[in-house]
């Protein structure tokens, strides 16, 4: 039944009914019970436990909280760190919070009070999260997915997963497109060629004029001068851009070892996609980009990022990895 009565009211009720229900006889009982729970709308068992006075009373138990420690003074000096590292992940953050303050306060862009420093140095990857998440996952966007499956060489080459590289020796490299294609498809767009080593992390992006195989073949071509290093091998996705006879044939005659990754397995290429984000679409974003005016703008964008990332950014590498059975 649905109850009419405020809780004062009720509480009010019970206590004028409760002594004289329970110095009635049998029938007086129930008329009261009836006339008490037809008021009040409370369940017969729980009413009839009220008016004897044996109803468990709930203590409302108080909620204990740990002091904050870390106040707004340290949350806005660490996303000022934040930015100026250009958005770095927590766990590679933490480690660089020493050398990036000692910097920042030499060249006088940050002044910190020494209780502040000394939070700042205590936090963990987890904390530095918690802070900046209002931050990091505000107004992110999902680009277009460009790659159309290239079945005709799948069977010439091999698969390989994330966990089958030497990680140990430079010049294996994962590839992967990042078309910037804006809202549409449509048409002719820049795209861009990212090529990351798996041991090093040292990563070389080049801007592409069109979308094809002819200008991924270039744009590998020009990334040889540029690595310090020989490539030795070539992992890309299933897309035609890269499973063609011309990359294929290119790839043997220059003894680069080519493999391809599982279809919509994106983990088997886990250090170009990281790349594709933290470098590409944080730097050019998901705007649509045309023309050759364009695409030298992109390069020379490149040019920059390339000595920044490679020369002053921590990188964070896998201690160890097994691989038990057939789990991957």
């Amino acid at each position: 039944m649905e109850r009419t009565m405020s809780l004062s009211a009720r509480t009010q009720l019970t206590v004028s009914l409760s002594t004289r229900y329970r110095q009635a006889k049998r029938p007086q009982k129930k008329r009261i019970l009836d006339e008490f729970t037809a008021a009040t709308g409370y369940h017969r068992k729980y009413a009839i436990s009220l008016l004897k006075g044996t109803a468990r009373k709930h203590k409302r138990t108080k909620v204990r909280r740990r002091a904050r420690r870390y106040n707004e003074a340290a949350k806005e000096s660490l996303i000022l760190i934040w930015k100026a590292s250009n958005h770095l992940c927590s766990k590679r953050l933490v480690p660089f919070l020493p050398e990036l303050m000692a910097a920042l306060e030499r060249k006088g862009h940050l002044t910190l009070p020494e209780d502040i420093r000394r939070l700042l140095l205590a936090m963990s990857a987890a904390t530095v999260d918690r802070l900046l998440s209002a931050l990091r996952y505000n107004g992110r966007r999902r680009s277009f997915g460009t790659t159309r499956p290239g079945a005709l060489l799948k069977r010439q080459v091999p698969i390989r997963t994330f966990a089958d590289w030497d990680d140990l020796k430079p010049g294996f490299l994962e590839a992967d497109l990042v078309a910037h294609c804006g809202t549409t498809t449509q048409g002719a767009y820049l795209s861009s060629l990212t090529l990351t080593d798996v041991a090093t992390t040292w990563t070389e992006c080049l801007a592409l004029l069109m979308h094809g195989q002819d200008a991924v073949l270039s744009g590998l071509e020009q990334a040889r001068g540029l690595f310090p290093f020989p490539i030795l091998g070539l992992d890309t996705d299933n897309g035609s851009e890269f499973l063609n006879a011309q990359l294929l044939g290119y790839c043997r005659a220059e003894k680069i070892t080519f493999t391809r990754c599982r279809p919509y397995k994106k983990n088997d290429q886990c250090h170009v996609e990281q790349k594709n984000g933290s470098i590409v679409r944080r730097m050019v974003g998901y705007d649509r980009y045309e023309g050759s005016e364009a695409c030298r703008q992109l390069a020379a964008l490149y040019g920059v990022l390339r000595l920044y990332n490679n020369f002053f950014q921590p990188s964070m590498k896998l201690i160890f990895k097994e691989r038990r059975a057939a789990e991957y």
